[in-house]
């Protein structure tokens, strides 16, 4: 496996777990405090990788499932409500061979899905969360120390936030937080 291909997988798989992902959030400090409660993260952020979304067309009377070209969603969620927030973020890793138009343009392509009626399809553990779309769809990207120049100047013209991934905090490894899969009770 190439260098790039194995730091984005790394990044995929470390982001997908909430305290990770609350992590990168702070190198952002505006959608960090998006976060309902820093309290109970467990129950404030949901992450969903490689997310899928039904949209539906009110008019047709019809609904699609699609997966969305973002890498991992992270949705907001109130913890005392148990209901989702307005507010999700959009988390795109800079992938290997990808040049600034194709990582732009899956931000892009999300916008133009994300602007129909929707709601994520979600892990059972997660399914008695209303998961009906949001009324703010905000992006992050993660670039890597690796990522051509470009892309950065790029994100940086059209006003897009951008955290740099360096490959030594990827190779800190932390003790990962217990996980339990079970469902939610009835």
């Amino acid at each position: 496996m190439s260098r790039q291909k194995s730091l984005y997988e790394s990044s995929l798989a470390e982001y997908s777990n909430h305290s990770a992902a609350i992590a990168l959030l702070k190198q952002h400090r505006p959608y960090l405090e998006m976060i309902p409660s820093l309290r109970r993260p467990s129950e404030s952020v949901i992450t969903i990788p490689l997310p899928i979304v039904r949209i539906r067309d009110i008019e047709a009377k019809t609904s699609k499932t699609m997966g969305l070209p973002c890498d991992i969603s992270i949705i907001m969620c109130d913890p005392e409500w148990k209901i989702k927030t307005g507010v999700e973020i959009l988390l795109f890793i800079h992938r290997p061979h990808e040049d600034f138009s194709d990582l732009l343009g899956r931000w892009r392509q999300s916008q133009v899905w994300l602007d129909k009626e929707y709601e994520w399809i979600m892990h059972p553990r997660h399914s008695h969360i209303l998961s009906e779309g949001a009324n703010i769809v905000y992006p992050l990207f993660v670039v890597f120390d690796q990522t051509p120049e470009r892309i950065q100047r790029g994100l940086i013209g059209a006003e897009l936030p951008f955290v740099i991934q360096t490959s030594l905090s990827l190779a800190e490894e932390e003790p990962i937080e217990s996980y339990s899969s079970e469902l939610p009770p009835a």
